[in-house]
């Protein structure tokens, strides 16, 4: 079982047809005061943990939803259950609003957000406890959700033995150095994109070996110049550099790490090398630059194996895992 925690979410995606740092002064960076005029926006479906378990159900797994959500959000649940994701675990909360992701996104791909928790607040409420047998729990993830509740979690894998990848995420900007340190303790994992990874660095003081001396693997996403794996193999550290796979057309960067982190714990599970993960993490979040909003039109597994050889060649391996 993978036992997904994050925020569910109602994302409001902007499109600015400009560029934001032709807008921001350098000089005056202590009293910004700006506003973009948008030419579109669409609500979409979004969530950073409802997202990863969308793109895992379409490569062949049933996630376990372990998250809050508000009264809004009833229809949203029973859509992500029809979608094949176990949402036993996903408690409504009658009295306020599921949270709100707004962005816009400029020419180059930059993007400019806010988030209201909403029902995210509650979230801290649940526990890994609460499931009838934790050692049925094959991986964890902690991905952006209130504060409060990512250290919950985390202290609760560390003392249940429940294999975890930390992904901090947007919360980065908001937790502080003391707080990162613990959540990444004893984590199988930390993923973070490259902007993510140098203000991880800058909070807690760790550099990249002090990092690895408290997670497994370090994982480091960057866009456009694909990811690095780096992680330890009998008693060396090995670097792994995965590329991205190409997309046919880039309409809409929201969600994409969230679907490389579907393809990552979908390759964890089926025990798959680490350069085979990684492609597969590639190509899982690609999908979303070609569709609008983060959870895309479905696939088929047998489409994915597919597109995987024709942009990375044949693997055997990823037959074997993805059609047993």
């Amino acid at each position: 079982m993978i036992v997904v925690t994050g925020s569910i979410a109602f994302d409001y995606l902007m499109f600015f047809p400009g560029r934001f740092n032709e807008h921001i002064l350098p000089d005056q960076l202590e009293k910004i005061s700006l506003s973009f005029l948008v030419d579109d926006m669409r609500k979409v479906q979004g969530g950073c943990a409802s997202n990863i378990s969308y793109s895992l159900a379409l490569l062949g797994e049933r996630p376990c939803l372990m998250a809050t959500i508000g009264h809004d959000g009833i229809e949203y649940r029973n859509w992500l259950a029809l979608q094949g994701i176990d949402v036993s675990r996903l408690q409504i909360c009658k009295d306020c609003f599921t949270a709100s992701f707004f962005v816009s996104t400029d020419l180059d791909g930059n993007q400019i957000a806010s988030f209201h928790a909403g029902a995210m607040s509650r979230a801290r409420s649940l526990s890994f406890r609460h499931f009838p047998d934790p050692s049925e729990i094959e991986w964890a993830i902690i991905s952006p959700n209130d504060p409060q509740a990512m250290a919950n979690y985390a202290q609760e894998c560390r003392e249940m033995g429940i294999p975890f990848v930390y992904d901090p995420g947007q919360q980065v900007a908001r937790v502080s150095g003391e707080e990162l340190v613990r959540g990444l303790q004893g984590a199988r994992i930390l993923i973070a994109n490259s902007y993510e990874y140098d203000l991880i660095r800058h909070k807690t003081g760790l550099d990249e070996g002090a990092i690895l001396e408290q997670v497994g693997t370090l994982i480091v996403t960057q866009g456009a110049e694909g990811s690095t794996i780096i992680t330890q193999e009998e008693g060396r550290r090995v670097t792994y550099e995965i590329p991205v796979a190409q997309a046919l057309h880039v309409l809409d960067p929201t969600g994409v790490g969230d679907a490389f982190r579907a393809g990552l714990l979908k390759g964890l599970r089926v025990g798959l090398p680490w350069p085979v993960i990684g492609r597969l993490a590639s190509l899982a979040a690609v999908y979303i630059l070609e569709h609008p909003g983060p959870q895309p039109p479905p696939y088929t597994l047998e489409e994915f194996i597919q597109r995987y050889e024709q942009t990375f060649g044949p693997e055997p391996a990823i037959h074997a895992a993805l059609l047993p």
